[in-house]
């Protein structure tokens, strides 16, 4: 597990996704994959910028666990801010036009649904999300 500690500002962003990238590759994630994975981890780390320190910097810790046969990875993001559980709030109705859907919550459901499982759990003061996608 390679683990890496760094401001949640957004403009840290390409500093993240490179970690990760770094990571997959190394386990010859697919491209295919890989992506998913990319839009997914910009998605919660572009959250966790905006939300969870409010007006403060703080620090988010990005985990990236790539084992198994076949391969999967888990990549987990740590904060100390808010409690916030972003899978406690409903899907929203993606059969609606987008004029008729209320703002907020489909990049969360984008990430449920290109991820294998999504987890949230809030430990010690701390929001913890895990994605798991395998390949």
């Amino acid at each position: 597990m390679k683990e890496l500690k760094i401001t949640a500002l957004t403009e840290n962003l390409p500093q993240v996704l490179a970690f990760v990238d770094e990571q997959l590759e190394a386990a010859d994630c697919p491209m295919k994959v890989q992506m998913q994975i990319e839009i997914a981890v910009e998605e919660i780390f572009v959250n966790i910028a905006h939300y969870a320190y409010e007006d403060e910097d703080g620090i988010a810790a990005i985990r990236v666990d790539v084992q198994g046969q076949p391969p999967s990875a888990d990549i987990t993001f740590i904060d100390s801010g808010v409690p916030y559980d972003p899978l406690a709030k409903t899907d929203p109705d993606v059969t609606l036009s987008a004029e008729e859907r209320q703002i907020g919550g489909l990049g969360i459901f984008l990430v449920k649904k290109s991820m294998d499982d999504v987890i949230y759990e809030y430990s010690d003061g701390q929001n913890i999300l895990t994605l798991k996608k395998g390949w």
